[in-house]
């Protein structure tokens, strides 16, 4: 896809500082002027082709790597943030909303931070009076903490990613049977021998360090099980390197550390069922086709889809993508966004999404064609799963995966053959969420907008009891 025009001061800055070079000296290796330089790194110009060309060649800089992912999400969150009618003196442009993201990041991320405390109390207020003087009103949970970390680091862990992919093509992983080369690397490296479990026993994964035992639910299906016990050999072969990303993140309790550690290992386990480059040919010669995926590398449709969301290695990245599983209250349980289509922080989904159609339509693969407030277009896809173990008496949670790209990556998808993607009344108009969302017509919306005066007319009924103003 063509880059437009980019506003990349901060970058083009932090590669002249990383390779020690005044203004002037390093405006001369790019061969443009200093004052040019200056109101690059300045955002008051963007850059040309022949600088993104001469930053390529002299520092190894890959182009497509430029582009606004990170931005986006951050820009998508302040924006909502700023939404809120504390706000309501203040509208900032796109353009400044732009330079703040782009130059004072931390200041973005810290003003995102304030707003949630805000919120947060707020609700504890409104909810809980008798709370209210409670000291954790205003703090971030630590759920959340652990969600903002992998959604700003663009759910894309490198070092963890290649120690899996290095384990993958050491024990031939994906050319035969997984179960067996995992559990003998268990049992040989580490003394861990792998049994299944009693038919009480509701664990899908317990480990015994003691007798070195993992057990395994005797009723996982294959690909639950192979990620259990690749989970289990994160937590034996990739420890220190997940202390140091940990230590690094710096959270703040220690309750933040443990959950996101339980997210590193499920991210060390993904990646080693699923080893980064053979997945992401695999993706490209399958035309991401989720059911055929699943089926060559022996995972769960869920695996795949998270899989997919994380394929952002610098100079090998996959198709920007969104993926989501949502319950059937339109929860969001799962969300990343390499797209520019970014999910609300709070509230549910648009109701006009294809997702909440997944549940109608159990075992299908529902295609949608949308299209977001901004003009920009997407494809989407969206099935539904079953979670948990077999048996009548047991509970079976549903969920709908979620995954797209805007339409310009179409072509790549499977699913896109017989669609019509240059009819433009063919695309759903579809929202982020009723709160933020600026369509004035939409009959399924469920609250109004913030920052939108509502104009009531006691002799008119339409589908909403009010006009947007």
């Amino acid at each position: 896809m063509a880059i437009g025009k980019l506003f990349i001061g901060r970058k083009v800055r932090e590669i002249r500082q990383a390779s020690a070079a005044t203004q002037a000296q390093f405006a001369d290796m790019i061969g443009i002027s200093t004052s040019y330089l200056n109101q690059i790194e300045n955002n008051q110009r963007p850059v040309s082709a022949s600088v993104l060309l001469a930053l390529a060649e002299k520092f190894g800089i890959d182009i497509t790597e430029l582009s606004s992912g990170q931005n986006d999400r951050l820009l998508s969150a302040l924006t909502e943030a700023l939404s809120d009618p504390l706000f309501e003196t203040y509208s900032p442009s796109l353009q400044e909303l732009k330079l703040i993201t782009q130059n004072a990041p931390g200041f973005a991320h810290a003003l995102i931070n304030c707003h949630q405390a805000y919120r947060r109390n707020g609700e504890q207020l409104a909810s809980y009076a008798d709370r209210a003087g409670a000291a954790t009103a205003n703090e971030t949970t630590s759920y959340e903490e652990v969600r903002d970390f992998f959604h700003f680091v663009d759910n894309y862990i490198h070092d963890i990613d290649q120690m899996a992919e290095g384990l993958a093509a050491e024990l031939k992983l994906g050319e035969g049977e997984n179960y067996a080369a995992m559990t003998g690397f268990l049992e040989s490296r580490y003394g861990v021998r792998v049994v299944r479990g009693d038919a009480g026993d509701e664990a899908i994964r317990r480990y015994d360090p003691k007798s070195r035992i993992l057990t395994l639910s005797r009723y996982a299906s294959a690909p639950t099980r192979d990620f259990q016990i690749a989970t289990q050999i994160a937590q034996l072969h990739v420890e220190a390197k997940i202390d140091q990303v940990l230590k690094s993140a710096g959270f703040r309790t220690e309750e933040a550390v443990e959950i996101c550690r339980i997210g590193l290992h499920n991210y060390f386990a993904g990646a080693l069922i699923l080893p980064y480059r053979n997945f992401l040919q695999a993706a490209r010669e399958l035309r991401h086709d989720i059911e055929l995926l699943a089926a060559r590398f022996g995972a769960s449709l869920e695996q795949v889809c998270h899989r997919l969301s994380t394929l952002q290695r610098p100079g090998q990245k996959g198709v920007p993508i969104f993926f989501a599983r949502i319950d059937r209250a339109g929860n969001i349980t799962k969300r990343h966004s390499a797209a520019r289509l970014q999910f609300a922080r709070f509230g549910a989904a648009c109701p006009l999404w294809n997702a909440h159609q997944a549940f109608e339509a159990p075992g299908r693969i529902i295609r949608q064609l949308a299209e977001t407030p901004d003009g920009v277009r997407y494809l989407c896809i969206a099935t539904q799963v079953n979670k948990g173990t077999l048996g009548f008496r047991a509970a079976q949670p549903r969920y709908a995966l979620a995954l797209g790209c805007e339409i310009s990556y179409a072509d790549q998808f499977v699913y896109a053959d017989d669609l019509d993607l240059s009819n433009r009344a063919g695309f759903d108009p579809i929202g982020i969420s009723c709160r933020i969302c600026e369509r004035v017509k939409c009959t399924s919306r469920a609250v109004p907008p913030l920052k939108h005066k509502l104009v009531v007319d006691h002799t008119v009924r339409n589908a909403n009891p009010y006009e947007i103003e």
